[in-house]
């Protein structure tokens, strides 16, 4: 997302969690300093970074903070760095997963090992569309994270309402189920017998601000086939796929990225 797009975005997410009386904490390392918790300033200035922050996973955060270095956290770090204070849940815009054609490359985001030994609840509007879907919701079964969806009965796919997926443990129609789910049933006991496993909760973007799942579905495919050519992989693949559906969408897939927070 470029500059001033992220700023702004961010900006709104920490409002509309303030509005709802929660204090919002922004994950990042920023000259090799991990924080929980951004001022405005150092929101900004992350948000003019862009691409110059490194892509952080947890495999990478002991080099970015050892080199002084500034730090965009994935979802596997930032699950790491909110597990460590305390923070038992926190919200994304999609969650990583397994690459399609994944059975020959292995390309499998580190979000879905880290869901398997660190219980932090991530509520996020599905797995990005650019994914293979229903693998990453069987990997995710395997690693024994509970996979549930609000108000749908399939999982979401972040551009999308829907993913056709529908290997859910459960689904919830109220809110105060959801945080039954999270406070009381599951973290509570997950923490209590030390299972050390996380929670995904997909909450699918609104109706009337989903994009065309034929027309996202068609540049995906685009994107994939420069991908293959350009010899595009590893970490680098998901960005780059990213911002190649959004110029073949004329800017539609990011309007809805943007929106799905």
């Amino acid at each position: 997302m470029p500059y001033p797009q992220n700023f702004e975005t961010a900006k709104e997410v920490e409002a509309i969690v303030r509005n709802n009386g929660a204090v919002p904490a922004t994950i990042a390392i920023l000259e090799g300093l991990p924080c929980v918790g951004l001022s405005t300033e150092e929101l900004e200035r992350l948000a003019k970074l862009g691409s110059k922050a490194q892509k952080t996973a947890r495999r990478d955060i002991a080099h970015v903070v050892a080199t002084r270095g500034n730090g965009a956290t994935t979802v596997s770090a930032t699950m790491f760095f909110a597990s460590m204070v305390g923070i038992p849940v926190f919200v994304t815009g999609g969650i990583g997963g397994v690459h399609r054609h994944g059975e020959h490359t292995m390309d499998i985001s580190s979000d879905l090992t880290e869901l398997g030994r660190t219980p932090v609840a991530v509520i996020s509007a599905g797995i990005k569309s650019i994914l293979d879907i229903p693998r990453t919701l069987e990997y995710l079964e395997t690693h024994g994270v509970c996979v549930a969806a609000y108000k749908t009965n399939e999982f979401p796919a972040f551009f999308t309402e829907t993913s056709g997926s529908k290997q859910l443990f459960l689904y919830m129609d109220f809110v105060y189920e959801l945080l039954c789910l999270i406070f009381d049933n599951y973290l509570d006991v997950n923490m209590k017998l030390k299972l050390g496993s996380g929670l995904v909760i997909g909450v699918p973007i609104p109706r009337e601000h989903a994009a065309s799942g034929r027309v996202i579905e068609s540049a995906i495919q685009s994107a994939l086939r420069e991908a293959r050519e350009k010899n595009i992989t590893g970490n680098a693949e998901t960005p780059f796929l990213l911002a190649r559906v959004n110029e073949l969408t004329g800017g539609l897939s990011l309007a809805s990225s943007i929106l799905s927070l």
